[in-house]
């Protein structure tokens, strides 16, 4: 456009440069032809647009932000036109409680109420990007750039995190329902944003911090459960020795019966013999008392 403003400006001294200036005469004609020169190529420089990767071009003529936008790549279009970049890559926006997260569409870690009345601190990440054919709507109604970020996201789902979060408590969005949580959330910002022309495509549950009162109570209930179990297999393992003995007894108690039953007195007899015999070709000194009360013999040996 600055083009067009000098190529005027080179006709107008051209045409006028008589009265201006006489000694301007003689290069009228060159100030006509550099004008005419400097509006062909700011016409033609005007009617060209290229726009960066990632981004697609508005259109406002005379304030009024045209339906048709313009695509990445090369353009052309009437030179009167504004074109303002809108860009419609994956943005995030994260609530975290880390300051090395926390950026121009970042936020402090979102405090909400459970139903049991708790406060519980959640770092979440919500992954969202502009619909390009609602970028014309987006402008006329939000404003340019990213302004919707403040105006749509941010509300928006902080918004709905705390009114999913109101539902669970306290323990079950830290553990057993934070998928459940998780999915809910997802699926109400995704309506809101569709509505306001932003595509949601993904939101990640981070982190779930609970008060100092109720990590306590968990870590409480965490150790009983732990001692209950080490009580149990202590049990256990005393049922299993005390079987283990009971079997043993009765082992030997069986084996005794058998041997009970099965020894005769001639059968007594023969292992005392042998028993004497090998005594009797130990190279020990030995005294051996055979029989019993009157009628017992005493034998002396050596070696």
């Amino acid at each position: 456009m600055s083009l067009l403003f000098l190529g005027i400006i080179l006709l107008f001294i051209g045409f006028f440069a008589k009265s201006f200036n006489p000694g301007l005469q003689r290069f009228a004609g060159l100030f006509k032809i550099g004008g005419i020169a400097v509006l062909v190529v700011g016409f033609l420089s005007s009617c060209i647009r290229i726009i960066e990767p990632g981004k697609v071009g508005l259109q406002v003529l005379f304030g009024e932000v045209q339906e048709s936008i313009l695509s990445s790549g090369l353009n052309i279009v009437n030179p009167l036109i504004k074109v303002e970049e809108f860009d419609i890559t994956t943005q995030a926006y994260t609530m975290s409680g880390s300051e090395v997260e926390q950026s121009q569409i970042s936020d402090q870690a979102i405090r909400v109420l459970s139903s049991d009345g708790l406060e519980v601190t959640i770092d979440m990440t919500v992954l969202y990007r502009v619909d390009p054919q609602k970028t014309p709507d987006i402008r006329r109604e939000i404003g340019p750039g990213f302004s919707y970020i403040d105006k749509i996201v941010r509300p928006t789902a902080r918004t709905r995190i705390r009114d999913n979060a109101v539902i669970y408590n306290a323990i079950d969005l830290y553990s057993l329902r934070r998928e459940e949580f998780q999915q809910k959330i997802f699926e109400s910002i995704r309506d809101d944003f569709a509505s306001r022309g932003i595509i949601l495509e993904n939101l990640l549950v981070r982190n779930v911090s609970l008060p100092q009162s109720v990590k306590n109570a968990i870590e409480a209930k965490i150790n009983a459960e732990q001692e209950a179990q080490k009580m149990q297999f202590v049990l256990q393992k005393e049922k299993q020795e005390a079987e283990r003995k009971r079997v043993e007894a009765q082992g030997i108690a069986d084996y005794q019966k058998i041997i009970s039953s099965s020894l005769t007195e001639k059968q007594l007899q023969y292992e005392q013999v042998k028993a004497l015999q090998a005594l009797v070709k130990s190279g020990n000194s030995k005294v051996i008392i055979m029989g019993g009360g009157k009628d017992a013999n005493v034998l002396i040996g050596g070696n």
